[in-house]
């Protein structure tokens, strides 16, 4: 897969999109129409769980270090297929009016049904069945776009990052999934491997996953390809919708960390984080060895995440944040500010209330007294008491709350 797929010479959002782009953007519709994704199974209850990303206030506190004035945005998931993440985004944001568009027919036809099975306010949620080319017909702005698992499988990846720029309110935020070709080299070879066993049948989908798995099954148990399948993707793959999209896709770009940097600067966006700091941590891959840590801290951002790519290839895909200026962020430095925020618990805490909780990406978190009691009292005040009111008669100190902040356990606001 190309590293520069996202390479400078790119057409304008607004230009018409080239014959082979069409071809392109045709084959992946009947990709999904003929195997509709993500396969999740239809519910008659609201989504289980969370993912923070998809949760407004949690998004803006990462993106900002504070929490949002106001919860009645506009969402757009752009590339919604079957409306799982459409689902998500619907109830985790009571107050939020939902446009959801995709490609495909069929997918939307099913996440109509996911969002009407599971109680979504009708009111809150349309779709569109739109190209990410074609945003220009959705009428205004939004506060937060979602764009999970579609970049990478567009012709022109830039002209739709920039497609979806142009969508975005200023101080709004992009949330965005594509593909890592280093985590991803042998899912490559296997793709190699199926089309040129398909030959003119290329573009059969499923004739594609009838080879792929008659592959699978006939190559050693010793062999990488199976060896990696059976240690990454089996479970999931076990569903044909999966194992289409994985191997038999009829477009993907995967990215490294200098070929994503120069797709996110084409979008004219402000880069705010990836959503999975601790990976990007070189402490933990050379932490011990204070001469290389050294040596590190002389690198820019980009070059030490590319250092840690490099020592640590395992990356199947890169999840983060964009966003259009202005952009205000706090960091909570100032005591006296912070005295003054007011503080609430985080509600993507599984098992909260109690000492031991999973923090907002499934962690296992272990609260102290001190902390607990906190906390407590965060929510029994509504979230409307300042870090300075919650401290009075209490030994607990300012620290121990910038802590919590840091772990994302609790939101800070003025």
């Amino acid at each position: 897969m190309p590293e520069d797929s996202g390479a400078m010479a790119q057409p304008l959002a607004n230009q018409p999109i080239a014959d082979n782009e069409k071809a392109v953007t045709a084959a992946v519709e009947q990709l999904y129409n003929t195997y509709p994704f993500p396969p999740d199974p239809l519910s008659d209850e609201a989504p289980p769980g969370y993912n923070w990303r998809w949760y407004w206030p949690a998004a803006h506190s990462f993106c900002t270090g504070r929490a949002p004035a106001k919860q009645n945005i506009r969402i757009l998931d752009a590339g919604c297929g079957t409306g799982n993440g459409t689902d998500y985004l619907v109830h985790l944001n009571p107050e939020a009016e939902v446009v959801a568009v995709d490609l495909s027919p069929g997918a939307i036809a099913v996440a109509t049904e996911r969002l009407r099975r599971s109680g979504a306010d009708a009111d809150r949620v349309s779709f569109q069945n739109l190209s990410i080319y074609d945003l220009d017909q959705v009428p205004g702005e939004f506060d937060l776009i979602n764009c999970v698992g579609v970049l990478h499988h567009m012709p022109d990846p830039v002209r739709g990052i920039r497609a979806l720029a142009n969508k975005l309110k200023p101080g709004g935020f992009l949330h965005i999934f594509v593909y890592g070709e280093l985590g991803r080299w042998e899912v490559q070879l296997m793709q190699k491997a199926i089309a040129l066993l398909q030959g003119d049948k290329r573009g059969d989908y499923k004739d594609g996953v009838a080879i792929g798995r008659s592959l699978f099954s006939s190559l050693p148990e010793t062999n990488r390809l199976v060896q990696y399948e059976k240690q990454r993707w089996a479970g999931e793959n076990q569903r044909d919708e999966c194992f289409a999209d994985m191997y038999v896709h009829p477009q993907e770009i995967d990215y490294n960390s200098e070929s994503l940097f120069k797709l996110i600067d084409a979008s004219g966006l402000d880069f705010l984080g990836f959503s999975n700091p601790d990976f990007w941590n070189l402490e933990r891959l050379m932490g011990e060895n204070p001469e290389l840590m050294e040596r590190a801290a002389g690198l820019s951002d980009r070059q030490r995440y590319r250092l840690t790519e490099l020592l640590d290839p395992n990356v199947t895909h890169y999840e983060f944040f964009l966003g259009k200026p202005p952009i205000q962020r706090s960091d909570w430095a100032d005591e006296t500010v912070l005295r003054q925020a007011k503080a609430s618990c985080n509600p993507c805490l599984h098992g909260w209330p109690s000492k031991m909780v999973l923090n907002p990406d499934y962690r296992p978190i272990k609260l102290s007294d001190e902390e607990f009691a906190f906390m407590e009292s965060c929510d029994q005040a509504g979230g409307q008491a300042t870090v300075n009111q919650l401290l009075e008669g209490s030994d607990f100190p300012l620290g121990k709350v910038l802590s919590l902040w840091q772990q994302s356990l609790i939101f800070l606001a003025l």
